[in-house]
């Protein structure tokens, strides 16, 4: 972590997030008659969305499906949905949300799978600044920023903990 870099999430607060959002999903989502999925954005909210998927399968104790396994390697653009998305209640899940372009290409390859009934979208941070008409369903911390900030989002399954924090954004071909 640079010194200029402000912390806004710890390990505690990042699980403190993610409880509130599970309850959230099983409060909005409660039907046992509809299909419940969640699906994770390659990198870091593939590990969110397994985390959610643990505790909203607790809450609901009962079958919620989750993205299919991937390979340690990553493969670029490769995406394995191995249940039935038709007639299904999806919950896409990213680590921060910024200008929306990246879950507008999730919904995207969501419908070449299938037709869910719906798409809701869960985000550990949402930072504004959207180009898109996206907004998530489910946030663990709004965090309005401005262009010239970085928010940096650190996953204990790729990045060796579990950390949130903002700074500021390099300048190139500027010096001090």
């Amino acid at each position: 972590m640079d010194a200029a870099e402000k912390v806004v999430l710890d390990r505690d607060g990042v699980a403190r997030a993610l409880v509130r959002m599970a309850h959230e999903v099983v409060e909005r989502n409660s039907d046992p008659t509809s299909a419940l999925a969640l699906v994770g954005i390659h990198r870091r909210g593939v590990h969110l969305a397994r985390r959610l998927h643990a505790q909203v399968s607790e809450l609901l104790d009962g079958p919620v499906a989750l993205l299919g396994r991937r390979p340690q390697a990553p493969v670029v653009h490769a995406t394995e949905i191995d249940f039935a998305l038709d007639g299904a209640t999806v919950v896409i899940v990213d680590d921060v949300l910024f200008t929306g372009r990246t879950v507008r290409s999730a919904i995207d390859a969501l419908f070449e799978y299938g037709r869910p009934a719906r798409v809701q979208l869960a985000v550990l941070i949402d930072r504004g600044h959207r180009e898109l008409p996206i907004r998530p369903d489910y946030v663990g911390k709004n965090l309005p920023t401005s262009l010239a900030e970085r928010v940096n989002a650190s996953i204990a399954e790729i990045d060796g903990s579990d950390l949130v924090t903002i700074g500021v954004v390099p300048q190139v071909g500027v010096t001090a």
